[in-house]
């Protein structure tokens, strides 16, 4: 399955970010540094408004979303590249990880200690920043020692590596991550493949205050993130892990009147595992009918036969073609069978490109 992990220094949050996803008090949210020592993990569902309305369409009996799955990582402090602090299992941790997510604290609290003893979100997306670059920067030169060795005997592909390493080495050394390299979209294929930390897709995770959620530009903190954010082409969404944990015992029409109360559509919790959902370049494809309405999980770009195998592999192997509407022609239409008489059910083949919301019937034989 794949993996979002949520990190950060020491009492920014995280542990209480994660039980507000996970809807769950499994992360030991303490006023000191290093609560979360083993990594807690949490299968959280895609939130989906598709999957009720095909459920009531076809009177479902169930409904099973898309997942994601988030892990609550050990804090990390300065020196976690050399082995300080924890360091060495978060990084051992994180490099499991298919993305990251980085909470950064966004509100003053005498009340809550800071392990840097202030408030500047900066400096702490620097801290980790840095620590993963070394990290990195130790495993590239390994990888270019060993390139280095090959290229000299002709080896194109060592040569293709050097030219890569090239360009990432003073990005790390700087400090900087590798996303935020000038790298064409063949050489991040190539780099993803080193499972290096820095290039890991990363969101920021703002965490405010309450007073900040209407209007979070009015926090500087918050725009220094989104600066931050904007020049390594990461995205930031605004969360009070705080509210969002208290959310959690709410029931659903209570939790819709409070978000209302505080002008917010949708919980930050809501964004958060959407926006990780799509950062993994991921996308869901529907199924619908009387026994259970599901949403399955591809890459962006999947074809109709690799989307039929994630439901089983005999589905991919005996494909012929498949029977596709979009989400909102069926909804339109009120089935399946009058969304056919209108000419919307179209048969697909083998080349067909899956598009997010995609109601589909595969046709195959074994």
């Amino acid at each position: 399955m794949l993996q979002a992990g949520i990190v950060g220094l020491p009492n920014v949050g995280k542990s209480t970010l994660f039980n507000a996803l996970t809807a769950q008090e499994a992360a030991l949210a303490a006023n000191y540094p290093f609560a979360t020592i083993e990594p807690n993990v949490g299968v959280v569902a895609v939130p989906d408004g598709r999957l009720g309305v095909l459920k009531d369409l076809n009177k479902a009996q169930k409904i099973v979303p898309a997942t994601v799955e988030f892990v609550d990582i050990a804090g990390l402090v300065r020196g976690a590249s050399k082995g300080e602090g924890l360091g060495n299992q978060f990084l051992a941790n994180i490099r499991e990880t298919h993305a990251v997510i980085q909470v950064v604290r966004c509100f003053e609290d005498e009340n809550i200690i800071h392990v840097e003893g202030s408030v500047d979100p900066i400096r702490d997306i620097e801290t980790i920043q840095i620590e993963l670059a070394l990290a990195d920067l130790a495993s590239i030169e390994k990888r270019k020692d060993k390139a280095g060795r090959s290229a000299k005997s002709g080896d194109k592909d060592a040569k293709r590596e050097l030219e890569i390493i090239e360009k990432i080495q003073p990005v790390l050394e700087e400090g900087r991550p590798i996303r935020a390299a000038a790298l064409t979209d063949d050489e991040r294929e190539i780099v993803r493949k080193w499972f290096l930390l820095t290039s890991k897709p990363t969101i920021y995770a703002a965490n405010v205050d309450e007073g900040s959620l209407a209007d979070p530009d009015s926090n500087p903190h918050v725009l220094a993130v989104k600066k931050h954010a904007a020049a390594e082409n990461s995205d930031v969404v605004v969360i009070c892990a705080k509210l969002e944990a208290e959310l959690v015992a709410l029931e659903d029409a209570e939790r819709a009147e409070y978000l209302k109360d505080l002008g917010l559509e949708s919980s930050g919790v809501d964004k958060m595992i959407k926006a990780a959902y799509h950062m993994l370049g991921l996308m869901s494809f529907l199924t619908a009918g009387e026994k259970e309405v599901r949403a399955w999980t591809i890459p962006i770009g999947t074809k109709a036969p690799q989307a039929a195998g994630e439901i089983h592999t005999d589905i991919e192997r005996g494909f012929i073609r498949a029977e596709i509407i979009g989400y909102d022609d069926l909804v339109a239409c009120g089935s399946r069978k009058a969304a056919s008489e209108k000419g919307l059910a179209r048969l697909e083949g083998k080349e067909y490109v899956m598009q997010d919301g995609d109601v589909v019937d595969f046709r195959f034989n074994v």
